[in-house]
């Protein structure tokens, strides 16, 4: 039995899985009713978890403490597993303690109690002292085999992370990316990323969380805080609970437990944090767990750097291949329609009398006089810089208008009559900037032209009672004869 048992320990290589074989397989062996596999926080003289048999909650608090009177060093009230020989008028044990040691060590303490058929033997203690030892062997590869499939997961998530950010994506979106990423990775109760403020503090402006993050996103790290100071010096900052480190000064400390806040930082710029916080009450991050967070920091803030770079390359190729589009329209295309058209004019004057040839020539003339207008609109489109496009109606108008301000030289004066963005579709929106686009570039062509404004009213009424959508786009240009310029009118029904 005690062949089959030290074999059948660490069969299976998960560490909850094992722990709980060498409870199950210790009573099992010496006819205890109950047993219990006490591990040891690091650094600490508490049980950081408990795995028993056989056992009521009471028990399971008595055994508790008496692992714990073992932790302490202090007289245990029973023979311990690896005692040596107990005088031969010493009473029988009542239970048996055994220390697990993974190495030089120690991991915790292997207790049974409630023998069926009577007293503990020398023989049940030679058997607990066999599985303890073999315990310990179990335990070591059982924790190779977990930190080398966590490795194996940060790593993989790092990757994935690297590769996310460098197929395109905005700014917001690769901060969700690593906060989500890491949240999961670490089994964090969120994933948040502070950036820094213009008053010296942190912000928290991306927050991943199972949870509502209404709350988190916003709160503000004080200038000047020890965890600041810290994090500004590119040292991670590690809290055991969140809720009542002084260090802590948010008010959505109260929150969390365990935490860690890794400076997100490449080539010496910061930039950011990554705060991993995990639920009060929750398992502390152990040193790998802290080492394997703070390399993926490292490579995420390196990730975000050259997405950032990435994203200003293809934004410049953007300006240029715009630029240079501009440049063929104007220098080709305009001027050839434009001497064709100076052509056909001077044949029409030149034509004797009002005939069909002559008509045919004027139409002719307006028409590429019209072509012309519509390239030179595009061209002025072109020379816009590129940026995302606004969701809302009002948006579109206001970044016609604000791109139009870079070639004009001022700011043109927009108003907005009625709920423009409830009203007006997206066929009769898209009609509206094309008309309002011609007319900014018209009006860019005049000269004298310095001040701009622009009304759109959606609370217009056709004749037949129908509701209609009316642009107005006037300026104090002149015109070719020398006069004041017209106002232009569009409107469309909604």
């Amino acid at each position: 039995m005690l062949l089959e048992a030290v074999l059948s320990i660490g069969s299976d290589l998960g560490l909850r899985a094992t722990l709980q074989q060498i409870v199950d397989t210790a009573t099992t062996l010496t006819g205890a009713r109950h047993g219990a596999l006490g591990v040891l926080e690091p650094d600490d003289d508490r049980t950081e978890a408990l795995y028993r048999t056989g056992m009521t909650e009471a028990e399971r608090r008595s055994v508790d403490r008496l692992l714990s009177e073992r932790r302490a060093g202090l007289p245990a009230e029973a023979e311990d597993g690896d005692g040596g020989r107990e005088p031969s008028d010493a009473p029988a044990p009542a239970y048996l303690v055994a220390p697990i040691q993974v190495h030089t060590e120690l991991f915790g303490h292997l207790c049974l109690a409630g023998k069926s058929s009577g007293p503990f033997t020398g023989t049940d203690r030679a058997l607990l002292h066999v599985l303890a030892s073999q315990a310990g062997i179990a335990i070591g590869n059982a924790r190779l085999y977990e930190s080398a499939r966590q490795r194996e997961r940060w790593i993989e998530g790092a990757a994935a992370v690297t590769t996310a950010l460098l197929t395109g994506t905005n700014a917001a979106d690769a901060l969700m990316t690593v906060a989500e990423s890491a949240r999961v990775l670490a089994g964090a109760s969120a994933g948040v990323i502070l950036q820094p403020t213009e008053e010296g503090g942190m912000e928290i402006v991306t927050a991943s969380t199972l949870d509502d993050p209404a709350g988190i996103v916003g709160t503000t790290i004080a200038p000047g805080s020890p965890v600041l100071v810290q994090l500004l010096g590119g040292e991670p900052v590690f809290i055991d609970d969140s809720a009542t480190d002084p260090r802590m000064t948010t008010d959505v400390r109260s929150r969390f437990g365990p935490s860690m806040m890794l400076p997100l930082q490449s080539g010496g710029r910061l930039i950011g944090t990554l705060a991993l916080p995990r639920r009060r009450g929750a398992p502390p991050y152990t040193a790998v767990d802290r080492l394997l967070a703070t390399q993926f920091a490292s490579q995420a803030a390196l990730a975000l750097v050259m997405a950032d770079a990435q994203a200003d390359r293809e934004q410049l190729a953007v300006y240029e291949d715009r630029d240079r589009i501009a440049r063929d329209l104007h220098d080709l295309v305009v001027q050839r329609l434009f001497a064709t058209e100076m052509m056909l004019e001077s044949t029409r004057r030149r034509a004797t009398g009002e005939g069909e040839a002559g008509e045919l020539l004027g139409r002719a003339v307006d028409e590429l006089d019209s072509t012309i207008q519509e390239v030179r609109t595009a061209i002025f489109a072109l020379q816009q810089p590129p940026a995302e496009a606004p969701s809302t109606f009002r948006g579109r108008v206001l970044r016609e208008t604000g791109g139009a301000s870079a070639l004009l030289g001022f700011p043109p004066s927009v108003h907005f009559t009625g709920a423009v963005d409830a009203l007006v579709g997206e066929a009769t929106g898209r009609e509206l900037l094309a008309v309002l686009r011609k007319a900014l570039a018209a009006a860019h062509r005049r000269p004298g032209v310095s001040a701009i404004e622009v009304e759109v009213d959606a609370t217009v009424r056709l004749a037949d009672g129908r509701g209609a959508v009316r642009l107005l786009v006037a300026d104090d240009g002149r015109d070719e004869e020398g006069g004041r310029s017209t106002t232009v009118t569009w409107q469309a029904p909604l």
